[in-house]
């Protein structure tokens, strides 16, 4: 058996790997706007937004779920659309208008959207929270009072494991109800940190967030014929 290697072959294997090496770490300026903050940053031909806002902006807030733009956890608002951050490159958000979590809460105080979700116990762990904020959002910037089926069609992009969604699509709905959080002021923060949807990570989840030991999530209704045993 011949070990023997055409030069020009390996030669030609060898500049192809180095090529795509070359292109995987070759970096290009891009400026954009988030959170009404501009920005100007170095980043990856293949750095996703969710890549730039958590790793170089620090705004953690912004969760990874799937990375596959299913579950809706990395949810921002593009030039006023919902947008999975995950499947979206950094470059190409070159110009735009980005807000997260984090552009909820001004000086201090919880945005209306986040209150609502704080008085319909809308979350329990608290990790698709910012996406679902950001997807309720988007939604009310455009139809400020929307119907059920509405939200629910505008939310369906956002998955919950834990809390169900029927709190969810409440405290949507309370604000464009007359009395609702929509009318009722901000909620300050505590400790100058916010209670619900960009608690930083590793931080507790809010009192009166969780649900009590020994009972079940709200929303959350055992499969008829299953009990507890099986």
């Amino acid at each position: 058996m011949s070990c023997a290697t055409d030069n020009t072959t390996t030669y030609s294997i060898s500049n192809e790997i180095a090529s795509a090496m070359t292109r995987s770490v070759n970096k290009k300026p891009i400026q954009l706007m988030v959170n009404d903050q501009f920005y100007d940053a170095i980043v990856s031909e293949n750095a996703t937004l969710l890549t730039l806002l958590r790793e170089e902006l620090g705004l953690t807030g912004t969760k990874e779920g799937c990375g596959a733009g299913e579950c809706g956890a990395c949810t921002v608002i593009i030039n006023g659309k919902p947008v999975n951050s995950c499947m979206v490159l950094a470059l190409e958000c070159q110009g735009a208008e980005v807000r997260t979590i984090e552009g909820e809460h001004k000086e201090g105080q919880l945005s209306d959207l986040q209150q609502a979700f704080i008085e319909h116990n809308a979350f329990q762990c608290g990790f698709c929270t910012p996406g679902m904020i950001m997807s309720a959002r988007a939604l009310l910037q455009v139809n400020p009072t929307p119907s059920k089926e509405e939200i629910i069609e505008a939310m369906e992009g956002n998955l919950c494991r834990c809390t169900g969604y029927e709190s969810i699509v409440s405290a949507i709905e309370s604000m464009g109800k007359p009395g609702g959080a929509s009318e009722g002021g901000n909620m300050p923060l505590i400790g100058n940190v916010p209670l619900i949807g960009d608690v930083p990570e590793g931080g507790d989840v809010p009192e009166g967030g969780a649900v009590p030991e020994g009972s079940d999530p709200p929303g959350i209704n055992e499969p008829e014929g299953v009990s507890e045993d099986e």
